[in-house]
């Protein structure tokens, strides 16, 4: 059982972004009590060893995570599964066939492509899980990204694909995508993705979408977001330090 699905299943999800790429804020973040964060790789300086880093800081906290790759390139889906993810979010998913190839990735053959080093890999506590190979698939949870014009109109597509377990909307891409680029709230964004969010929900999966907007964020949740993500420590550090700086009149040299 995955227990980020139960979860999802028994209320919404609050969370914020990890985007220093820091394990030492990653740990701060964790015991915060938000529901989960958000190790991403898409946008910010991380690899998989910062990544693993990170994953050990906030095991001891009950928090769930979910990790973002780059891209949904299958070999570093691998790495990932094998340092430990249990949830993945895959950016830019724009078709079926993308989200069926996602999910192939994660599973063992013959249902997928994931290659086979369990008694090397963490996941497995290094061949001491015995039964790894057979149940890993139960363990994990797929989060694909809708976020351009492309992933709209192939949602209820991308929907029907077993084995995707959740859907994420993002705003900025998506807003670019519409000929929005920079205005993730213009109202006529904010709609469209309500909209989604609906379609999702009535599937029976679970959305998702990220808004550090607070008014906008429970617009989100109100429409049937099942999860959320609400900031990042790198834009609390960069508008704390600011306001911490005019407080005391400081000036930009």
């Amino acid at each position: 059982m995955n227990q980020w699905l139960d979860r999802l299943g028994r209320r919404a999800q609050i969370g914020m972004w990890i985007a220093s790429g820091n394990a030492y804020s990653a740990e701060i973040c964790a015991g915060s009590g938000l529901d989960w964060l958000m190790l991403d790789q898409e946008h910010v300086p991380n690899d998989l060893r910062s990544t693993l880093a990170q994953l050990q800081a906030v095991a001891p906290y009950p928090v769930e995570v979910l990790v973002r790759p780059p891209s949904a390139d299958p070999v570093l889906i691998k790495q990932l599964l094998d340092v430990g993810v249990t949830n993945l979010i895959v950016p830019m998913i724009e078709s079926a066939d993308e989200a069926r190839a996602v999910v192939a990735a994660t599973r063992y053959p013959p249902k997928g492509i994931r290659g086979v080093g369990s008694a090397l890999a963490r996941a497995s506590q290094w061949g001491r899980v015995s039964d790894y190979l057979t149940t890993a698939a139960e363990s994990l949870s797929v989060t694909v990204q809708v976020e351009s014009a492309a992933g709209l109109d192939a949602l209820p597509n991308i929907l029907a694909v077993d084995g995707i377990d959740a859907i994420f909307i993002g705003p900025a891409d998506l807003a670019a995508s519409l000929g929005r680029l920079g205005e993730p709230e213009h109202p006529s964004i904010v709609t469209t993705i309500e909209r989604a969010i609906t379609t999702i929900s009535h599937s029976g999966k679970a959305a998702g979408v990220n808004a550090f907007n607070e008014r906008i964020a429970r617009r989100y949740l109100t429409a049937g977001a099942r999860f959320a993500l609400v900031g990042a420590d790198v834009t609390m550090l960069a508008r704390g330090s600011e306001a911490l700086a005019k407080q005391f009149g400081c000036h930009r040299h």
